[in-house]
């Protein structure tokens, strides 16, 4: 298993995906996470829905996973939000001893 990974989350303002960004960075879960406004298109409650979201694409360790997504569901609007770990296999090792140097090792 990869020691780093990538984890996207949606939230459906800003305002809500900063509240989420600003504990992940004071308690140290994320080393960098990037906010970008997407359009969503899914199905949820029987209908095909279209959403203006933000996306957060949050750079971290894997061992962190658990403990961001207790995090996220805490203090998400959502029922059932977006919560996808995606590992990073390669990258350049500068950058990724800086998500460790930056990042909690529970």
């Amino acid at each position: 298993m990869s020691p780093f990974c990538l984890i996207t989350t949606t939230l459906p303002d800003e305002q809500s995906a900063k509240a989420i960004i600003d504990l992940l960075l004071e308690q140290k879960l994320a080393a960098c996470i990037q906010m970008q406004a997407v359009q969503s298109f899914y199905h949820w409650e029987g209908k095909v829905c279209e959403s203006c979201e933000q996306l957060l694409l949050i750079k971290t360790r894997t061992s962190l996973f658990k403990t961001i997504e207790a995090l996220v569901l805490k203090h998400h609007p959502y029922t059932v939000p977006q919560l996808i770990q995606i590992p990073i296999e390669q990258g350049l090792e500068a950058y990724l001893n800086w998500i460790k140097e930056e990042t909690t090792s529970r």
